[in-house]
């Protein structure tokens, strides 16, 4: 037995030309030579399953294709043992399927396709061709059943190069995993920017000199995501990656800066605390938002806003602002607020659902007008959990305005301010 594995030894130490037509190219002898001079003193062991998983993942680096792996895993099925392990007494690990045999491992490819892709695992240096006498696959046995000759397709370069393969296999992953995470980083940064530059358009206070406008900054946002391809190159990944975290610190700052000029300019009157009242039975009798001494304007009076006073309203506070300011609103809105009578009429259908009566809102709209009422049942969704009766609250507010100590200034102010402070925290 040793005698014959000694024959195997010889055969897999030197270079063996391929059957009939084909010649002996320069990778198949450089794959045959490097198989030779490559083989160590111990015993190599390679899990065949593992090496071919990693060559899928470097299947690039070898010039591969997925249907090439598909003919390397039907040849690895005939081969019965998991492990590939070379030695010196058995050399050989050789394979010895018919064509037809190895087309049904391989899917059902044709037999050229076969013979093309078995060309390329041979000229990748994965695969030793050992042909026989006449071409055919085969292996002779001695007496005791062993194998003295095989003539088929070696796989021993697939084992003395599973190291070589798991290397290019996580060079690959690697790179893989660091285009992912580049390619992730730009949609973030690009959702951080869209929303960063629609906060500033309608942040309060004065920036710092000298800072871009906010034009300025929308205007290098779009031309950053329009110059981004849809198939971009690593380097053109990292690049954007790069100017909108750049992009995304500019605006961040000018945010702060305009929070701290508001916080140093800021009036006195802020947005109080409720202070919820132990009588139930009585009328609420609670803080309002905000209190701001001003006297009655005649035109406010406890009959109704005139038209003026719808004017003055709707030119103090932009309807944009109070649905910055107020957010949940459009939650409620039968399409997208638009327009003042938009918000008007979600007011109207919020009422009922805040527990306060035709009577309660009827006397809020005469008082304060239309307009603001609806802007203060905004404010009062936007602290709903912490108004206890919504109704009694309204009247307080109401009676407050006819004594001209409600106004709708601090309210919004203070409402915004604490939108920017949970946005503050989220940096």
């Amino acid at each position: 037995m040793k005698e014959n594995n000694g024959r195997l030894g010889e055969v897999a130490r030197r270079i063996t030309a391929p059957f009939g037509a084909r010649s002996l190219t320069a990778a198949q002898i450089a794959a045959q030579a490097e198989a030779v001079a490559s083989r160590p003193a111990n015993t190599v062991v390679a899990e065949k399953w593992r090496v071919l998983h990693d060559l899928t993942a470097a299947r690039a680096s070898f010039g591969l294709s997925s249907a090439t792996l598909v003919v390397l895993e039907a040849l690895l099925t005939c081969l019965p043992e998991r492990m590939l392990a070379p030695t010196d007494d058995a050399p050989d690990l050789v394979v010895f399927p018919s064509n037809r045999s190895l087309a049904a491992r391989a899917r059902g490819l044709s037999e050229a396709a076969l013979r093309r892709h078995l060309s390329a695992l041979v000229e990748a240096g994965l695969v030793i061709r050992r042909d026989s006498p006449n071409g055919k696959r085969y292996v002779r046995r001695g007496e005791g059943g062993q194998i003295t000759h095989a003539y088929g397709f070696d796989l021993t370069p697939l084992a003395l190069r599973a190291a070589e393969i798991a290397a290019l296999a996580d060079t690959v992953r690697a790179e893989a995993l660091a285009q992912s995470l580049a390619r992730e980083t730009v949609s973030l940064l690009r959702r951080d920017c869209a929303k960063l530059l629609d906060a500033l358009d309608v942040a309060d206070g004065d920036g710092d000199p000298g800072e871009p406008t906010p034009a300025e900054l929308r205007e290098r946002y779009y031309t950053l995501v329009a110059s981004y391809p849809r198939r971009p190159e690593p380097a053109e990944v990292a690049a954007l990656g790069e100017a909108l975290e750049a992009l995304a610190l500019v605006v961040s700052r000018a945010l702060i800066s305009r929070q701290e000029s508001n916080k140093m300019s800021g009036s006195a009157a802020h947005f109080e605390r409720h202070i919820q009242s132990s009588n139930t039975d009585g009328p609420v009798r609670e803080k309002a938002f905000g209190e701001e001494e001003k006297p009655v304007a005649s035109s406010e009076s406890s009959k109704g806003p005139a038209s003026a006073a719808h004017n003055a309203i709707r030119s103090t506070y932009p309807l944009h602002s109070v649905l910055e300011a107020c957010p949940q609103v459009q939650d409620y809105a039968r399409s997208v607020i638009r327009s003042w009578d938009d918000l008007i009429d979600t007011a109207d259908r919020v009422r009922p659902m805040l527990g306060i009566s035709p009577a309660a809102w009827s006397d809020a709209q005469d008082a304060m007008g239309r307009e603001a009422a609806a802007i203060t049942l905004a404010a009062m969704l936007e602290r709903t959990e912490s108004i206890k009766s919504h109704g009694g609250y309204l009247r307080a507010l109401t009676e407050r305005k006819r004594g001209g100590k409600y106004s709708l200034g601090p309210v919004l102010q203070a409402l915004r301010r604490a939108r920017l402070n949970r946005l503050d925290a989220t940096w």
